[in-house]
C-alpha cells in the first residue's frame, strides 16, 4: 500500500471477513511510504484484529519487490497470499487458494480476476472483456492442459520458502510475478489456475492511467523474458510442449514491435517502388491468416468467455478492441525498450502507483 487510504479499509475488512480459521491467519499489510493517512487507518484497524500485523516502510527502497522481501522475513506461516491494495477478495478465496497447496508439485496459485467497476464507462467495460478472455479462457485452458498458466501477483499465492530459496524477488524487474511464474518451472514447480477464486479489482478508468499500467506490465514482462528466456529452454523439468508454450507467452509482448517494424518495412518498400503486385496479393492473404488464426486469437478467447459467462450482449464492443490495441502498440514497445536498457543498465526500477478512483468518486456523490 502507498498512499492507499480510499481502498485500504475495504481489502483489510473483506480480509478480516475471509472464511478461515483467525488462529491460522496473519494478515500483514504493507505501507509503503505513505503520507495520506494509510498509515493510521493500518494501525487502528490492527488494535481491533490482534492477528493484523502492519509493516511500516520508510526511508528504505519504495517498491512492490522490496516490500514483499522485507514481509517474508517477518511472515510466521508458509503459504503466503498476496493481494493488491484495491483488490477485494471473496470471502472464501483464502481457503481456496491454500488447499492448491496440498499437491506437492505446486509452487504458486492464481485466482481469477473480475473488474468491479465494469459499467463506468467504454474501457472498463473493454477491460472487463480483456480480462474474462484472459482468464475464463486463456489461464484455464493452459492449466487444463498442463501448460504454464501464470501465477498473478494479486490474489494469487506462492511457498515462501522457494522464494527465499531463491534470494526473494528480483528488485531489478517490476514484473515480479512473472519473473515468479518462470523461476518456479524451471526449477520443477508448477502454477495452479483456480477460477472460481473471484478477486474484484478497480479497474483504470481512464486511457493515461490504463497506457502506463500497459508500459509498466511490458517493461516488466520483456526483462523476464530476457533474462529467463535461455533457462526455460535449458531446464530439464519442462517439457517439449511446456517449454514452447512458455517461449510464447515469453515472447507476447514482442508482437507490435513485429507488427510496427513490418508496417515500417512495407511503406519503405512501397515508396522505393520494391511492392510487385503478385508479392503483396500473396503478402495479403498470409497476413489474413495469421490475424485470423493468430494475432486475433484473443478476440475468439473473449467470445468464449462471454459465451461461458452467459453475458453474450458484451460482444458487441469487441470490435473496439482493435482500436484499442492500435493504441496499446506504442505504449507496449515503449516499454521493450526500456526492458533492453533496464536488463543492460541493471539500473533500479521504480513501482509506478496505478490511480485509484474510489474516493474521487465518493466525493463527487456526497
Amino acid at each position: 500500500m502507498h498512499n492507499e487510504a480510499a481502498v485500504a479499509m475495504g481489502i483489510l475488512q473483506a480480509l478480516a471477513a475471509a472464511d478461515y480459521p483467525k488462529d491460522l491467519l496473519e494478515i500483514i499489510p504493507i505501507n509503503d511510504h505513505s503520507i495520506d493517512g494509510t498509515k493510521e487507518i493500518l494501525d487502528g484497524f490492527a488494535a481491533r484484529h490482534p492477528y493484523v500485523r502492519p509493516l511500516h516502510r520508510d526511508g528504505k527502497t519504495r517498491g512492490k519487490q522490496a516490500a514483499l522481501n522485507e514481509a517474508l522475513t517477518i511472515a510466521k506461516h508458509d503459504i503466503i497470499i498476496v493481494f493488491d491494495a484495491d483488490y477485494t477478495p471473496q470471502q472464501s478465496a483464502l481457503r481456496d487458494l491454500a488447499v492448491s497447496f496440498k499437491d506437492p508439485e505446486v509452487g504458486a496459485v492464481m485466482g481469477r480476476v473480475v473488474p468491479q467497476n465494469a459499467g463506468h464507462n467504454l474501457l472498463t467495460r473493454l477491460l472487463d472483456l480483456e480480462r474474462s478472455g484472459g482468464y475464463q479462457v486463456d489461464q484455464q485452458a493452459r492449466h487444463n492442459y498442463g501448460l504454464v498458466p501464470q501465477y498473478g501477483g494479486t490474489i494469487g499465492g506462492f511457498r515462501k520458502k522457494i522464494v527465499q530459496d531463491m534470494g526473494g524477488f528480483d528488485p531489478t524487474v517490476l514484473a515480479e510475478d512473472t519473473d515468479l511464474t518462470f523461476l518456479l518451472y524451471i526449477h520443477g514447480w508448477k502454477v495452479a489456475y483456480a477460477n472460481r477464486v473471484e478477486c474484484y479489482e478497480e479497474a483504470p478508468e481512464n486511457w493515461a492511467t490504463r497506457s502506463t499500467q500497459i508500459y509498466r506490465w511490458s517493461r516488466g514482462h520483456n526483462h523476464v523474458m530476457i533474462k529467463n528466456f535461455g533457462g526455460l529452454l535449458r531446464s530439464r523439468y519442462l517439457r517439449r510442449i511446456e517449454r514452447l508454450d512458455g517461449a510464447l507467452l515469453l515472447a507476447l509482448y514482442l508482437i507490435p514491435f513485429f507488427m510496427l517494424t513490418g508496417f515500417i518495412d512495407s511503406l519503405i518498400l512501397f515508396f522505393l517502388g520494391e511492392m510487385q503486385i503478385i508479392d503483396s496479393i500473396l503478402v495479403f492473404f498470409f497476413v489474413a491468416g495469421y490475424n485470423a488464426f493468430g494475432n486475433f486469437a484473443p478476440f475468439f478467447q473473449i467470445g468464449s468467455a462471454a459465451l461461458l459467462d452467459g453475458t453474450t450482449r458484451r460482444l458487441r464492443l469487441l470490435p473496439f478492441l482493435l482500436f484499442y490495441f492500435i493504441l496499446n502498440v506504442w505504449t507496449i514497445n515503449m516499454g521493450l525498450f526500456a526492458a533492453v536498457w533496464d536488463r543492460a543498465t541493471k539500473r533500479q526500477v521504480m513501482w509506478a502507483k496505478t490511480e485509484r478512483y474510489k474516493r474521487s468518486r465518493l466525493e463527487a456523490e456526497s
